[in-house]
């Protein structure tokens, strides 16, 4: 145990110390938070990944808009045909605002105009997304506004307003201070409708300067269409096409509307949204009714597409372990054509795919007809084998079930609602999901909560024999991370919850195909090797004693001296095997990375298991013979070249002991892959300090001075000067081994293993050049529809209309409480 615990732990500091990956930009290092689950990261089956922060950056950038029907974002030439952005494209110039970002790039020329030229929707558009949020500002310095956003989404949003001439500047508990193209106006912040949900919405109502009464409301287009007039019908039109195409480029789209209110409605429903929020019992219905009732008729503005681009490396890496056959399972709580475009974006989902099913049933009949369906597809004989599972036998039998691993006829991908995932989740239908699911390569499953995800994760873990990883950013992938056998968290944009609940931790997606290509396998390969010698190493040492009681009555006489007893797991062979299993590597992290498919013996537990163990039993067993009979044999009616008798119990357990050593220790030549000096110190060292230490104690010295510890005296010097002696030493080691040396030999050569294949094809790669990076797809674009990604958190305006996390501060504290009669704001109209 302590052996294992000594190579985990350097397996462990192999991934803190791993250069390759530690990210640089923020200073972060990779990181295993524990030393248990290092060669489980070798045997990895299926991912489960969060998509926002996780595959994607989780850096939102303002990318295009749709305004009163018309559609911004997009640059032109001069015939009209759409050209590509890059960094050559003309940036629009934000230098007249100068409260504007300099980090804000926008390229459409158009939309700054149209403010410019005062055009009313334009500007009410703006206007909206500066006052609908609860972002906090922070500005330690004049000018330098710091926006500290509840979701990166709201952040990029309130930014675009900024730059667009409608600045955020402050905020109190009753007040919001825009500064509108130069103009300082404090609106009167009279209600937050907060965001959670299942209203995935949030609107504020205010007071304008001119005494306007305003309810300005941002959404998912789902939710917000049934929520507009009748008038806004054709405008909902052209806004919808304006939504599919951003949702093409994978774009996060946001409906926006707003809505005048009547100064006397609004006082009766303001009066009676106190009563709710003091009411004792029924509060959040109280409310929510009251938040349905005012938010009607709304009257469309346009809507907002945000990009939330790749981390780099993504498709690649996803690319890589799917050839490594890991299932991966993306689990998000983005709308469904969103997380559907990232998928394809991201090498998820391709073209060359047999078929990508959508589970999207409103009703459990639906959703169970929709699985069996897919299936039947998939596989036609499903439902004719005889370990067919159905719903009958899962309700009778009390019995865990292990559902074996079908092969589909071709590369599957599924994508299923969270509203039918609470369907699927049932009793009833959950080893149908399950079946169907892991038939297919890639499984996304959109809109989903928190708890959901670790039900998937349960499910999987509850039916398949595998080993399963969750990977996210974000305090709601912490029930995730912790359901699955392994959690992974990502240091990024929302915090350290994820990372803090993690098994292990990086800044970046893609290090997770080092972690587990390269450490993961070799960490697998390295405790499945010790374990094997370890076995071997003590059966052979062990059942000597067992033939050695035929000949003693069973007594209690050891075969060995009681000091050899006492060090050869200690220091004869510790050792050795400490060295293979802290560097051996059959191949090094370039070709691990290259060829994936030697993590596929991993997952099938190939390298430990129980017929392994058998084979280490029987080669302990036979091995036991041979270093006890080859001994006995050579010392039976034995005399010296001098003629006196060598034929006694101690000189028959010193050769004994000697050939058990030299033959172990080239055991563990045989099984290392990789030579370093330290294996080399470790192997011969332990043969010199055996020698050593047995000619010492076994010398007239020791027994002069501890008569009773050392009978052996002067055994070693007159064995081991014998010719015969050396040769049945020999004799035995080559008996051992050669049965070894040539099942191996004829294994790889008439039934190789894929593994051993693929080690063939590195041999011979290793005399050219390495072939080059596999080429990144291109992105593919789609028409599907694309939704907005709210936090799953519940929204702050409780907390902000309260005031507890403001504090009175200068005018340019955190909380910003703003005083638009401060000289400092009297020149150039700011």
């Amino acid at each position: 145990f302590i052996s294992v615990e000594i190579i985990r732990l350097g397996n462990s500091f192999y991934i803190d110390w791993d250069r390759k990956m530690y990210y640089p930009l923020n200073d972060t290092p990779a990181q295993a938070r524990t030393t248990t689950l290092n060669e489980e990261l070798g045997q990895i089956k299926y991912i489960f990944s969060d998509k926002t922060g996780t595959l994607t950056q989780n850096i939102m950038c303002f990318n295009k808009c749709s305004i009163n029907g018309k559609s911004y974002g997009d640059v032109y030439d001069m015939s009209g045909q759409r050209i590509e952005i890059n960094e050559n494209t003309e940036k629009v110039d934000f230098s007249y605002n100068p409260l504007a970002d300099p980090k804000f790039a926008f390229y459409d020329h158009s939309l700054v105009e149209a403010v410019k030229l005062n055009d009313v929707p334009t500007h009410r558009f703006f206007r909206l997304l500066s006052l609908c949020h609860t972002v906090m500002p922070e500005e330690k310095k004049e000018g330098n506004l710091v926006y500290q956003a509840q979701s990166p989404d709201e952040g990029a949003l309130v930014t675009a307003a900024r730059n667009f001439g409608f600045v955020f500047r402050a905020r109190t508990p009753e007040t919001i201070t825009v500064v509108e193209m130069g103009e300082i106006k404090i609106y009167k912040l009279l209600a937050i409708l907060d965001f959670n949900n299942v209203r995935k919405r949030m609107s504020v109502i205010v007071r304008s300067p001119e005494g306007d009464l305003t309810l300005y409301c941002k959404g998912a287009d789902t939710i917000l269409y049934e929520l507009l007039h009748p008038s806004c019908n054709s405008l909902k039109e052209e806004t919808t096409e304006h939504l599919n195409e951003f949702a093409g480029e994978g774009l996060r789209t946001l409906v926006v509307a707003y809505k005048s209110l009547e100064e006397d409605y609004f006082q009766d429903w303001i009066r009676r949204h106190h009563e709710a929020s003091t009411a004792l019992e029924g509060r959040e219905d109280k409310l929510s009714e009251l938040y349905e009732e005012i938010e009607k008729d709304l009257m469309l503005l346009g809507a907002t597409a945000i990009e939330d681009k790749l981390q780099d490396g993504v498709p690649q890496t996803i690319e890589t372990l799917a050839k490594a056959n890991i299932k991966i399972w993306v689990l998000t709580g983005d709308k469904q054509e969103t997380a559907v475009n990232i998928g394809y974006s991201c090498n998820l989902l391709n073209d060359d795919m047999e078929d990508v099913f959508i589970i999207e049933g409103s009703t459990s009949d639906d959703v169970l007809n929709e699985l069996r369906n897919a299936r039947k597809k998939m596989k036609l004989d499903s439902f004719l084998d005889s370990d067919e599972i159905n719903i009958q036998f899962e309700k009778s039998s009390k019995k865990q079930i292990i559902i074996p691993d079908e092969q589909a006829n071709g590369v599957y991908g599924l994508v299923i609602t969270g509203h039918s995932l609470a369907y699927a989740l049932e009793g009833n239908l959950e080893l149908e999901l399950v079946r169907t699911a892991c038939m297919c390569k890639v499984v996304i499953c959109c809109r989903v909560t928190p708890l959901q995800k670790a039900q998937v994760v349960e499910l999987v873990k509850k039916y398949k024999k595998a080993v399963t990883l969750a990977i996210g950013d974000g305090a709601n992938d912490v029930s995730m991370i912790k359901t699955a056998h392994i959690g992974v968290g990502i240091s990024g944009q929302e915090g350290m919850q994820a990372v803090l609940s993690s098994d292990f931790s990086f800044a970046q997606f893609r290090y997770l195909q080092r972690l587990l290509l390269v450490h993961g396998r070799w960490s697998y390969i390295r405790m499945c090797k010790f374990l094997k010698y370890f076995f071997y190493k003590n059966f052979a040492f062990t059942l000597v004693h067992f033939w050695y009681g035929f000949f003693s009555g069973f007594s209690a006489q050891t075969v060995y001296d009681e000091w050899f007893i006492t060090l050869y797991n200690l220091v004869y062979t510790s050792l050795p095997v400490l060295g293979m299993s802290l560097f051996d590597q059959d191949v090094d992290d370039r070709w691990s990375m290259l060829f994936p498919q030697l993590y596929v013996p991993g997952q099938q537990n190939l390298y430990f298991n129980k017929v392994v163990f058998v084979k280490c039993m029987l080669q302990g067993i036979y091995s036991s013979l041979i270093l006890f009979f080859i001994p006995y044999g050579a010392m039976y009616n034995t005399m010296r070249s001098d003629g006196k008798a060598i034929a006694d119990y101690q000189s028959f357990a010193l050769m004994a002991q000697t050939c058990l050593l030299i033959v172990v220790s080239v055991q563990i030549g045989l099984d290392t892959s990789y030579w370093t000096v330290v294996n080399q110190f470790f192997i011969w060292g332990s043969l010199s300090v055996y020698f050593a230490i047995t000619f010492t104690m076994y010398s007239d010295g020791m027994y002069l001075i501890f008569t009773a510890s050392f009978p052996f005296i002067g055994t070693a010097r007159n064995t081991l000067s014998q010719p015969n002696v050396w040769l049945a030493i020999f004799l035995s080691i080559t008996l051992c081994v050669l049965p070894v040396v040539g099942f191996r030999f004829l294994k790889a050569q008439l039934k190789p293993t894929p593994s051993d294949k693929v080690l063939l094809k590195i041999k011979e790669a290793k005399k050219r050049p390495p072939p080059p990076s596999p080429k990144r797809r291109l992105r593919r674009t789609s028409t599907r529809r694309s939704g907005y990604a709210f936090s799953h958190q519940h929204g702050f305006g409780a907390l902000i209309m309260s005031g507890r996390n403001m504090r009175p501060k200068s005018p340019f504290a955190t909380t910003g409480t703003f005083s638009p009669n401060s000289d400092k704001y009297k020149h150039k109209g700011l």
